[in-house]
């Protein structure tokens, strides 16, 4: 009789845990609807400024920057990248390509750049690439992400990423797939996103972080999902993140950008 007694009251708790995880999830979804007017809109201004403004040692603004659909064009080039350019022979996301264009054009320092891309609100740090990221990007908003992967280096980069998606390594034994790969999953009140099963995650990135005060773009990702696996850092704009960024924006084809969102 006890042991009946004990496993009705622990299926009663477990559906209480259910309805209240339910009830926790509505309440963000709440929460964020009526925040709807992200914060990331000012960031938005300032990148538009920043990339019409005259920068770097060569004091030229980044209006002849081809971000794949000729130079200057911003308009809808978000929604086809991360692509292949011929003029570099690699595949490149918004952040890599732009860093490019910062070296190239306006005669920009590399380990400068790479050291900035990041900011950092508690000490008063700001960072040029996350407002011109947010700024592009939402250049392309109401659009559908479309990669078709039509070069072998494309395609290439789309399977290395996959396969970096599913490895398991470091002192934990994680993988991106540990926790994106299955509906369901949750961190604490945040429902983990599936990357074969979701089209709106990654539409909805550059995102403003509420916890962070800031934007953040898909390499900012792409660095704290490695230090949260407790692997090493993984370099800004390096092969492997633009690989899984392909990987994971393919997957995402069809999904209607909308940024910069915002997230907890």
């Amino acid at each position: 009789m006890n042991k009946l007694l004990k496993l009705v009251t622990l299926g009663v708790l477990g559906s209480s845990l259910t309805i209240s995880a339910h009830a926790e999830e509505a309440s963000v979804k709440d929460y964020r609807a009526m925040l709807e007017d992200s914060p990331g809109e000012f960031w938005v201004d300032d990148g538009e400024e920043l990339f019409h403004a005259k920068a770097g040692p060569k004091n030229v603004s980044l209006e002849k920057c081809d971000l794949g659909k000729g130079p200057g064009v911003v308009e809808g080039v978000y929604a086809e990248l991360p692509k292949y350019f011929k003029d570099t022979d690699k595949v490149m996301d918004l952040e890599s390509r732009l860093m490019h264009c910062m070296i190239t054009l306006q005669g920009k320092d590399k380990d400068t750049i790479i050291k900035n891309a990041f900011s950092n609100p508690k000490k008063g740090k700001d960072s040029e690439m996350e407002k011109i990221v947010a700024y592009v990007a939402a250049q392309s908003n109401g659009d559908k992400f479309n990669l078709t992967l039509s070069h072998p280096k494309e395609m290439a980069s789309y399977k290395t990423g996959e396969a970096l998606f599913w490895r398991r390594s470091g002192s934990m034994d994680f993988s991106c797939a540990t926790c994106h790969a299955a509906d369901g999953k949750r961190i604490r009140l945040q429902t983990l996103y599936n990357a074969y099963n979701d089209k709106t995650t990654i539409p909805s990135w550059p995102t403003y972080r509420v916890s962070k005060s800031t934007v953040r773009t898909m390499q900012n990702r792409m660095w704290d999902c490695h230090w949260q696996m407790r692997l090493p850092d993984v370099d800004f704009g390096s092969k492997a993140t633009i690989d899984l960024i392909t990987f994971m924006t393919k997957e995402s084809n069809g999904g209607e950008i909308h940024v910069p969102s915002i997230k907890r």
